[in-house]
């Protein structure tokens, strides 16, 4: 068995490197930590953190293909990220022209989540603490 420790990071190809970087770093609040453009693959890469610790390497490359379904594709479903209140998270969005889906109850747990989309499409989950 491997001795892995936590999550190092999550890669995510973005169509359009403006647009998405705006979005992380503008709307979700993720800090820069290091932007690089490697020439040779005319692709940028974007070191997100939040809170601090590393969590997201945002790449551009040209041309990329588009995302073949809704979360059911096999891969990556979605991020989920933990806020203190889904419905004021909502709110914000919402104040961002962000499309958000109403909150729902976790039958389980009794939290609130809700969905989002990044400007690619790739579902985004807040779930209440």
């Amino acid at each position: 068995m491997l001795d892995l420790k936590k999550p190092h990071h999550i890669a995510i190809i973005c169509s359009d490197y403006a647009r998405s970087k705006k979005f992380y770093t503008e709307i979700l609040g993720l800090t820069v930590l290091q932007e690089v453009y490697r020439n040779e693959r005319d692709s940028y890469k974007l070191d997100l953190a939040l809170n601090g610790q590393y969590l997201i390497e945002l790449f551009s490359f040209p041309a990329p293909p588009a995302r073949p379904t809704k979360p059911e594709a096999t891969g990556l479903r979605h991020l989920a990220f933990e806020v203190a209140n889904v419905e004021a998270a909502i709110r914000q969005l919402q104040e961002s022209d962000i499309e958000v889906e109403a909150f729902r109850v976790d039958a389980y747990t009794g939290k609130k989540f809700t969905f989002f989309r990044d400007p690619d499409g790739l579902p985004i989950e807040l779930y209440e603490q």
